[in-house]
């Protein structure tokens, strides 16, 4: 069966992500969540082992997630028919409004209020490589 390919920084994970990602798993179908290694720095605080890792926290017991790092991208292209979609999928609104600014702020702050957007299996890890 094929996958559905996600491409991203997710720095770091959350639950606006998985959401998404739901739009799929809920339907039995597969993912493949492809992370962009990109440079470490004030928006990309995590590398993409440690981002690899936090999904693979999160889905361990899934496997209709599959997971890799991908060298950073500038474009997705294709040719004529190539045989797969691009799509968008449209969050609800209050899904929209998660950020991952928001998160890394938060918890650079010393404040908890970031744990609703991420999923518990990763706070740990989350709070000791972010700190």
């Amino acid at each position: 069966m094929s996958a559905n390919m996600f491409i991203g920084r997710f720095q770091p994970p959350h639950k606006g992500h998985q959401t998404i990602f739901n739009t799929y798993l809920d339907n039995g179908e597969p993912i493949l969540i492809a992370i962009r290694n990109v440079p470490t720095d004030e928006k990309n605080p995590l590398t993409a082992l440690q981002v690899f890792y936090l999904w693979k926290e999160i889905y361990r017991e899934n496997p209709l997630v599959q997971i890799i790092v991908i060298p950073d991208i500038k474009s997705v292209n294709y040719g004529r028919d190539v045989g797969y979609a691009v799509k968008e999928i449209e969050a609800p609104k209050e899904i929209q409004r998660i950020s991952a600014t928001y998160i890394r702020d938060e918890i650079k702050s010393g404040k908890t209020n970031w744990k609703d957007f991420v999923d518990s299996k990763v706070h740990e890890a989350i709070i000791q490589l972010l700190t």
